[in-house]
């Protein structure tokens, strides 16, 4: 028998039972460019944990050939959620992780995700971290990772 979902915080840190925030359900898997949509949203919006969520039930639902795919961009959430907590040794763990986990699509764009760009970010963040203990380094921000381009598109030609 499954508990009720735990209230937790904006970086997914569970909080105490009695806690006025309502807890978010478990999100259900959503086809793969809604799953990239949703979860980049969460990124962009500082929620790697909930986009870890996002991702997370994508990877358990597809037991096909994307499978570990899913699974290498849910550790990639987990470990942009380990840098947003402060836990430079395990974001750097969980990056290094889901570059080595999506390394077969490397130089492939399944559903025009740039599986190259975005393991060379998560080698590139875990350098970072590694070095500096946190996301930022001296120049500013690492920046992000792209799973898609959910900005809004401009609908005239020029």
């Amino acid at each position: 028998m499954s508990r009720p979902p735990r209230p937790r915080d904006p970086l997914g840190r569970p909080l105490p039972t009695d806690s006025t925030v309502l807890p978010e359900p478990d999100p259900q898997p959503l086809p793969p460019t809604e799953s990239l949509a949703a979860a980049q949203a969460l990124i962009d919006a500082g929620r790697a944990f909930r986009a870890h969520e996002v991702l997370e039930a994508i990877w358990k639902a597809d037991l096909g050939p994307e499978h570990e795919l899913w699974r290498g961009l849910a550790q990639l959430a987990v470990g942009i959620t380990h840098a947003q907590r402060g836990n430079a040794r395990g974001a750097v763990a969980l990056l290094r992780r889901a570059a080595a986990t999506t390394a077969p699509w490397d130089g492939s764009r399944p559903h025009d995700l740039d599986v190259a760009a975005l393991r060379a970010w998560a080698l590139a963040a875990a350098d970072t971290i590694a070095a500096t203990g946190d996301l930022y380094d001296a120049g500013g921000a690492v920046g992000m990772p792209r799973l898609c381009d959910v900005r809004p598109r401009r609908n005239d030609p020029g």
